[in-house]
């Protein structure tokens, strides 16, 4: 396991980052969703609650350039399930998992994102909370090694997760041009405090130029209670 702040500030430009885990106490399953930005496009957002979930919104409408792959809704819930991605596949989840396919059925229908020379990979995670009981997976759909031409899928679940543990996952190694994209098997890191020392500590372990948007979740596990939060660089953070 290595320490959540010292592995998201290990590099200026992680991109776009999932972590997800359990509390300290074993009470409460934990995520994170947050987004990075080089161009003033993509700097150009915030995040606003929908529903259960949340939308990428542009700050600025007048400075938007290309919406195609930067609005979105990260974070969607389905029943038991709290699905949050990278891009649009939030809905190509959901609406597959409707449909009666799995989480990975789903996202073998869609790959990398079509933004050459990167190939910003597609990053997905769900967390299933029900009776008193708790799962997740998460998945990335990247380029081979820069290849268009294939795409490779990994799926991760785990079962039973422990308190104080999470995953992190997220789409580039590090800047650089064209960006590097994720390698390996999620990252053991270590989850601790309640929902706002979780979100502070996200939050102050980003690259201060690039961070743009940060989003939280606490879920009770025995009562399915949920407590969120929203950081927007562009705009006060506020709480629901």
């Amino acid at each position: 396991m290595v320490d959540l702040a010292k592995e998201i500030g290990s590099t200026s430009y992680p991109g776009r980052g999932i972590v997800i885990g359990t509390s300290s106490d074993g009470k409460y399953a934990v995520c994170a969703y947050f987004i990075m930005g080089r161009s003033e496009n993509s700097r150009n957002r915030v995040f606003v609650w929908e529903g259960d979930g949340i939308r990428t919104e542009a700050f600025d409408p007048s400075k938007m350039e290309d919406p195609s792959l930067i609005i979105y809704a990260p974070v969607r819930v389905r029943g038991n399930a709290t699905i949050v991605t990278n891009g649009d596949q939030t809905d190509t989840i959901y609406e597959l998992m409707q449909a009666g396919q799995s989480f990975e059925e789903a996202l073998r229908t869609r790959e990398f994102e079509p933004d050459a020379p990167n190939y910003t990979p597609r990053i997905s995670g769900i967390m299933n909370v029900k009776d008193g009981e708790y799962d997740f997976a998460l998945s990335i759909l990247k380029s081979d090694h820069g290849n268009p031409s294939r795409c490779q899928r990994f799926t991760y679940s785990y079962d039973k997760p422990k308190a104080g543990e999470g995953y992190f996952i997220h789409t580039y190694m590090g800047d650089g041009n064209p960006l590097p994209s994720y390698e390996g098997e999620p990252t053991l890191v270590n989850i601790s405090g309640d929902i706002d020392k979780f979100t502070n500590t996200v939050w102050s372990a980003l690259n201060s130029d690039n961070k743009v948007s940060l989003f939280t979740r606490f879920i009770n596990i025995e009562t399915g209670a949920v407590e969120s939060r929203i950081i927007n660089k562009n705009v006060k953070g506020d709480k629901a």
